[in-house]
């Protein structure tokens, strides 16, 4: 037997001398503590600095070329010790409280040492043997979470890599389930469908398409004037495609809409779903999380009706991309989605074997996601999701509240989220003229980099959209957003 170790950035062994210098370089003990050291310090200094120091700026907006000349310039003649703090200058602060930008969390410091403990296990959690730890830590987050929702004892989940593959996967196992055809062993011949408000995420539009439904097999159901699904509507549209030929096997309610914030009418939704027989899905990947919220857990009331729900731990609870819980009712659907043998990895089983996570998913490697969730709950309580959920959506109506006491702004809708769509109006201007102001203000913004903001469209208007996600965003930097984007309309 041949030992090797390193040292002076060498291989040794007992035998031999390998002179192999950048592969010992890489995995020198002293040096990774020493990098490491030097990062969590930067990274530390970064989170000081953007919650607690008022900083200038949360992003430094670069046009993309100039960004990607600079990054090749850069790997040619750059400091490598400084490359670490590079990134991160040159990166979204979104711990910055006046990031009010996309749906993302500024992670809780914690779980950048999870994600380290993720990405130097590697373990790949296909099958139980390849991740012993993180595959039963997710079976207890997963229920974890069940519990919460109000499933019962036979429901069961999974963690998988972002709400998009989450909802597809959900899908998959209601087609398996409702559908009349086993679609996944003998094809499909005759035409299937679904059912979705028109304000849904597009990832549901996206994974109808890519299960072969086509444009008709995505029935589309008009907002109310609240951007919500009108569930007046269901039993006509329904009916419409059943004369079509369309066999729906499910209704997708959104816990809320990306777009306004909007939460669609679960427990309508629920009950339509019931009387048809066809499966509920609730995309919750952005506001399934008020389930932990004891002051908004009413939005999502229903959510126990649904036969499989989706929520973002990257979104509202604090943690690194990707992460989305996918939950559902009867654990046993999930086990079916995908049957499917290869000798090497997927053996069959009599038993239910929940630990061998490829069976259940796309995914055959995946990062050790349940620690970032597991290490949060064990670390600060449940308690924590509930102060993070509510502090969000006590800003939004906070903030909705200072756009109506302004007659130089409208909201386009009351806000039942931590989503804020609002834009700058004058009275004597048709909408149009509107449109070209507001997306002018938004660019303006954007290059000031102080505030970081998007926007978004609304029935042809163009609206301002905040998504506050930082619960440390006062009152005062709300007011100085509003200030600048009455500074950036001239």
């Amino acid at each position: 037997m041949v030992f090797f170790f390193v040292k002076n950035n060498y291989i040794y062994g007992t035998k031999n001398e390998f002179p192999l210098k950048k592969l010992a370089q890489a995995y020198d003990a002293e040096d990774f503590r020493k990098r490491g050291h030097k990062l969590i310090n930067e990274l530390a200094d970064h989170f000081d600095a953007t919650l607690n120091k008022n900083p200038n700026k949360t992003i430094r907006w670069n046009e993309p070329k100039d960004e990607h000349e600079y990054w090749k310039e850069y790997l040619l003649n750059g400091k490598e010790e400084n490359l670490f703090n590079t990134i991160i200058q040159h990166s979204i602060h979104v711990h910055n409280p006046k990031y009010m930008g996309h749906q993302v969390t500024p992670t809780a410091p914690i779980t950048a040492l999870s994600a380290l403990v993720s990405a130097t296990m590697n373990n790949g959690m296909a099958v139980y043997e390849m991740g012993m730890a993180a595959s039963a830590i997710e079976r207890v987050i997963t229920d974890f979470i069940c519990k919460k929702i109000g499933f019962n004892s036979v429901s069961n989940g999974l963690l998988t890599s972002g709400g998009t593959l989450a909802n597809l996967t959900a899908l998959l196992a209601a087609r398996k389930a409702k559908t009349s055809t086993d679609v996944w062993t003998e094809g499909c011949s005759n035409s299937l469908g679904i059912m979705v408000s028109e304000e849904a995420h597009y990832c549901v539009d996206r994974a109808a398409r890519i299960m072969g439904l086509g444009t008709d097999g995505i029935i589309k159901i008009p907002a109310t004037s609240n951007f919500n699904m009108d569930i007046n509507l269901l039993d006509e549209y329904y009916q419409k495609a059943k004369k079509k030929g369309i066999e729906i096997f499910a209704i997708i309610g959104s816990a809320p809409s990306t777009s306004t914030g909007i939460y669609d009418d679960l427990e309508a939704i629920a009950n339509f779903s019931q009387e048809k027989d066809i499966w509920f899905h609730i995309d919750g990947a952005h506001g399934g999380a008020a389930i932990f919220s004891s002051k908004y857990k009413h939005t999502v009331k229903g959510i126990e009706k649904a036969d499989s729900l989706v929520i973002d731990g990257h979104k509202m609870m604090m943690m690194p991309a990707l992460t989305t819980a996918l939950l559902f009712k009867d654990g046993t659907t999930s086990h079916t989605t995908f049957s499917q043998k290869a000798d090497y990895l997927l053996a069959e089983s009599k038993e239910e074997d929940w630990y061998n996570i490829a069976k259940r998913t796309f995914e055959c490697t995946k990062t050790m996601m349940s620690i970032h969730w597991f290490t949060l709950l064990k670390t600060y309580g449940e308690e924590i999701f509930d102060e993070y959920v509510t502090t969000l959506y006590d800003l939004g109506l906070q903030f909705a509240k200072l756009v109506t006491a302004n007659s130089n702004f409208e909201l386009a809708v009351t806000p039942a989220s931590n989503i804020v769509c609002f834009r700058y109006i004058e009275s004597a201007l048709p909408d149009k003229k509107l449109n070209k102001i507001n997306e002018k203000i938004r660019q303006k913004l954007l290059e000031n980099g102080e505030f970081y903001i998007v926007q978004t469209k609304l029935r042809g208007i163009h609206y301002l959209r905040v998504t506050i996600m930082n619960p440390f965003t006062s009152k005062a930097q709300l007011e100085q957003l509003l200030d600048r984007v009455l500074a950036a309309v001239n």
